[in-house]
Formats: C-alpha cells, structure tokens, sequence
C-alpha cells in the first residue's frame, strides 16, 4: 500500500473511531444548581460509573424547558413544579421525579427602607417594597427565581413597574451582585445565598413562609417526541441523582457549615426549615 492509500486508511479509521465516541449527556439545568458547585459533587461518580461525561447547560428553569421541549437536552434538573408538570402533560418528558428542595429569601438593604424585616408573608413584602418604591432586582428571565417572584406579586394583588424595579436578565449570582451594589431587594434561593453570603452586603431579612419552600424535580425528555435523545444514558442519571447513595451526597454538601439542599427522592418535604 502506497503513502497515500495508507494515509486515507487511517483517516477513515480515525473518522469511524469518532463517530462510535461516546457522546455527552446533555442536562440542562438551573444556575443555582450550577453556581452553587453542587453538580461538581454530584455528577463525578456517574460520569466514572457508565464513562459518560455530562454536558452542562446552565440556565433558568425557563429556557431549560425550551430546551427539553427542542430536544437540544436530553434531560432537565429544573425547580417550578407547575411548568415541570405541564412540560410532562405536553408530551415533552417523561419519568419526573423530585430530587431535593430547598427555600426561597428575602433579602435587602441593612436599613430596609421597606420595613419588611421579620415578616412572615412574602407577599407582603413584596406588597411593601412596592408600595414604598423601594429598590428591587429581579431575574426577570423565566427562571424558576422569576416564576416564584410572579407567584408572590400576584398573591400580593400587585404588578410590579416602574424605575423602581429592575429586570436583570441574568443568572442568580449575577442578580445578586446586581442588587448588592445597588442596595435593592432580592428574592433569591438559599443554596445561591449561601453559596455567596461571604461577599454580601444585603440582609437576609424575610425567610420561612411556605409559599417560599422550592422543590427541584429532574425529567427525561420524551424519546417519543424526540427518537435522538439518549434516554437510556438519561434514565440512568435520573437513577442516580434519586439514589441513596446521591441523595446522602446532596445532604452532605454544604457552605460555611450550612446544608444548601434537602434530599426529596424518599418523598421527604420537611425542607430543613
């Protein structure tokens, strides 16, 4: 065989040798699960078990359903029960499962212009914060943060506008430092503040109110409704994440002392909180 025929042999075995590789799984899930480095605890013994890496699309709740609805995901970590449940009624996924929980905050300003400091609504306020135009930065992009906080002004009877109130479009973190610096309000999940109370100026000033416990629930997209997914790699993760041996890591993964999140898989609701 010649150089020439040599070398095109091994460019098609190299080209075969690629395409039989392993493709990643593909999860797209919500940046507090992301930012608040709980995937990097979670996810390294699956990957060395069935030697598949997972690829992680961070993002809000919204857009991660979107992505499930497209089939550009194979799988979902998300936290808004009621767009999870009507993803699955659609036909895009299936197999949801609960994974864990946390709850969501208030925080604002040292001298809570708002006085909102011990209240045990959050409607209220937010009804506060409203009514006295003080300072407030949403997310304002759909994640499941954004879709809480809407709960929470339609509780209220309110619909907030104005110079006031700020959309920033951007992930938890980023909102945070967002309303840090401005001094606002913010309503934002434990795992995330916790995750970033080292550099915080704000004041946790509104917590424990049930309409502010928030669930995580992890969905396969349907192969039904998109043949391509990899539904098998995806089921496994599922099986993983609501194992035992997972959902010990998830209790065992704290900040400064402080669990983020509370394991859900055993039908657990408690919260910690």
């Amino acid at each position: 065989m010649d150089k020439k025929k040599l070398l095109m042999a091994l460019l098609l075995l190299l080209a075969g040798a690629a395409s039989g590789a392993a493709q990643p799984l593909r999860l797209a899930t919500t940046t507090s699960t992301y930012e608040t480095g709980l995937l990097d605890h979670i996810l390294p013994p699956f990957e060395e078990q069935h030697g598949v890496r997972v690829h992680v699309i961070s993002t809000g709740t919204g857009k991660a359903l979107i992505l499930g609805e497209n089939g550009d995901v194979d799988v979902v970590l998300v936290h808004a029960p009621a767009a999870e449940e009507r993803f699955v009624a659609a036909g895009y996924g299936v197999n949801r499962r609960p994974v864990m929980n946390n709850d969501f905050i208030l925080l604002g300003p040292g001298d809570d212009p708002a006085g909102i400091n011990g209240l045990q609504e959050g409607a209220a306020a937010l009804a506060r914060i409203m009514d006295t135009q003080s300072g407030f930065v949403s997310r304002g992009d759909e994640s499941g943060t954004h879709v809480k906080e809407k709960s929470l002004w339609a509780s209220a009877g309110r619909e907030p506008h104005g110079a006031w109130y700020l959309e920033a479009g951007q992930g938890m973190s980023a909102t945070l430092r967002i309303a840090d610096e401005k001094g606002a309000y913010v309503l934002v999940d434990r795992g995330t503040y916790l995750a970033n109370r080292s550099w915080l100026g704000l004041q946790l000033l509104v917590e424990g109110d049930v309409e502010l416990f928030n669930p995580y629930g992890i969905i396969a997209v349907s192969p039904y409704r998109h043949p391509h997914v990899q539904y098998q790699q995806s089921m496994a993760l599922i099986a993983w994440i609501t194992s035992p041996a997972c959902q010990q890591h998830i209790a065992a993964f704290k900040r400064e002392g402080e669990q983020l999140f509370f394991p859900s898989a055993a039908g657990l609701n408690a919260g910690g909180r």
